[in-house]
């Protein structure tokens, strides 16, 4: 497996969309270097944005985030999230009533927007279901698995409605070698067993990408996919939507891909980076 130094990859493309969980940032902190890459970029007059998956936090929250653990140089303008896409939807397509919904009360807040009331899936009166006009998969927390995913499921049995999700990540790292379940897969599990398809938000889905590109284009009217690197850590999301997409892509092996197993599961999945690095540090 050839690995290349982050920088040298980076000259051709004058904008670089980085995830950021396990690219800027894992469990043990601030990627190494990745300050210093960051301002290499800038000097360099490269356009930056982060397209992440964590629908928990707004672009403000995010880029507190990331500048307590050290990064303070990205904006919340420069930050694309996938609650963002959802709460376009919402406001598009569901115009009043309850939305029922797994997750934090803060992602509710930010995701569904005014003229809906949001209510957890746990307080959901299913003996009064007619003003519940949408359901939704935030994030991966503010629920108990054990209950209110039996919930969410007898209330989708019962309810012909819309159904997002605004995080498709499979799995979220708790630890070094550690994972949990993340909200992509509750809603798999979910449409899986009720034969459904839900409408999805995220990587690897376009809309990310697309909202990136015309964010750049605001100050790079002239910007195409292909002058676009996708930077991620996992091949399902980051590298699967910017190949898909049409971007290039390069894979780094500080998050959710190991490098001890990057060939092999590169190999099974048929997902292909065009380039893999060891971080954006290096």
């Amino acid at each position: 497996m050839n690995c290349r130094k982050f920088l040298d990859i980076t000259a051709d493309y004058p904008v670089i969309f980085f995830d950021s969980y396990g690219v800027l940032r894992n469990h043990r902190g601030l990627i190494p270097g990745a300050v210093e890459t960051i301002a290499s970029l800038r000097a360099a007059g490269k356009h930056i944005r982060v397209l992440t998956n964590n629908a928990a936090r707004n672009p403000k929250a995010a880029a507190d985030r990331l500048a307590y653990h050290g990064l303070p140089g990205i904006p919340a303008s420069e930050i694309i999230t996938s609650g963002a896409t959802t709460r376009h939807f919402l406001e598009q397509k569901v115009k009043s009533g309850k939305v029922a919904y797994l997750g934090t009360p803060a992602s509710a807040d930010y995701i569904i927007g005014a003229g809906l009331e949001a209510v957890p899936v746990a307080e959901v009166d299913f003996n009064h279901l007619d003003d519940i006009r949408a359901v939704a998969f935030l994030d991966d927390e503010g629920y108990d698995m054990n209950t209110d995913v039996n919930l969410v499921i007898n209330l989708l049995r019962r309810c012909r409605v819309p159904v997002v999700v605004a995080n498709t990540d499979l799995l979220y790292p708790v630890a070094a070698n550690e994972v949990a379940l993340a909200t992509g897969s509750i809603a798999r599990l979910a449409e899986y067993v009720l034969g459904r398809k839900f409408v999805k938000f995220g990587k690897p889905t376009s809309q990310m990408f697309q909202m990136g590109l015309d964010s750049v284009a605001l100050e790079f009217s002239a910007v195409s996919p292909g002058d676009i690197l996708m930077v991620g850590d996992t091949l399902h999301t980051d590298i699967l939507g910017g190949n898909t997409f049409g971007v290039a892509t390069a894979l780094v092996l500080s998050g959710n891909t190991r490098a001890d197993t990057a060939e092999i599961e590169i190999e099974a999945s048929g997902i292909i980076p065009d380039y893999i690095c060891s971080s954006i540090g290096s």
